[in-house]
């Protein structure tokens, strides 16, 4: 399980939530958000305070790169055919990573339609995939990973009303030899344990903590069941 935290919203979330996570580490923490925030340092920083595991950066633009991490998530979202977020904020970044010799893990991120929308489909002005097209989820995984994508990550959206459909993830997982990320729209325990049961190596968990962190510990519960 990942914890997805926004550094564009901090404050009340981190102030309930890290001292859960102190108590029940998760296995990674992922720092970013679509809209761009000069805080990611800060966030880091105070995430350090109270846990010890790896901090991700997980960027919706070049603007949210910050070396305090311990590696970057250098997102490509192939889903969409923008250039700006295929390979543009890359460009952006690229010297400032290039600096600080921070480890990059490439990752093929694929916005799934869910219910609303989202916040990434907003900045990105990009279509997400119909989340009755597995087909169209198998393929574009794929192309991923023969890009070299080192990881692919399904995406219901910030805010998304539906996670990404269970008959999606294992899909696409049939189809992989690289880890499969899903994240949104999680909601539930339930939710969270289906996901993992269909296929996803990472679950990530982001919205639904910022509203009610003290279900993080029902989280943690379930995950132990699995």
């Amino acid at each position: 399980m990942a914890i997805l935290i926004d550094p564009h919203k901090g404050g009340n979330q981190l102030s309930q939530l890290l001292p859960l996570l102190q108590k029940w580490p998760p296995h990674y923490i992922l720092v970013g958000g679509s809209m761009v925030s000069d805080t990611t340092t800060t966030v880091i920083e105070t995430i350090r305070q109270y846990v010890s595991v790896p901090v991700f950066l997980f960027p919706g633009s070049a603007a949210q790169f910050s070396p305090a991490a311990d590696a970057l998530m250098y997102l490509s979202l192939i889903s969409g055919r923008n250039p700006d977020y295929l390979i543009g904020q890359h460009v952006q970044s690229a010297m400032q990573v290039y600096q600080t010799k921070m480890p990059v893990i490439p990752v093929g991120y694929m916005l799934v339609e869910s219910g609303s929308l989202t916040s990434v489909q907003y900045v990105s002005c990009t279509q997400p995939i119909p989340r009755t097209k597995n087909d169209i989820a198998v393929a574009t995984a794929l192309a991923g990973q023969y890009l070299g994508q080192q990881a692919i990550y399904l995406e219901g959206g910030s805010g998304a009303q539906q996670p990404v459909p269970l008959s999606m993830i294992t899909a696409v997982k049939q189809h992989l030899s690289i880890p499969l990320i899903v994240g949104g729209g999680i909601r539930t325990p339930q939710a969270m344990t289906d996901a993992f049961a269909a296929g996803a190596d990472v679950v990530v968990i982001g919205n639904v903590l910022e509203e009610n962190p003290s279900l993080y510990p029902q989280l943690v519960q379930s995950l132990a069941l699995l």
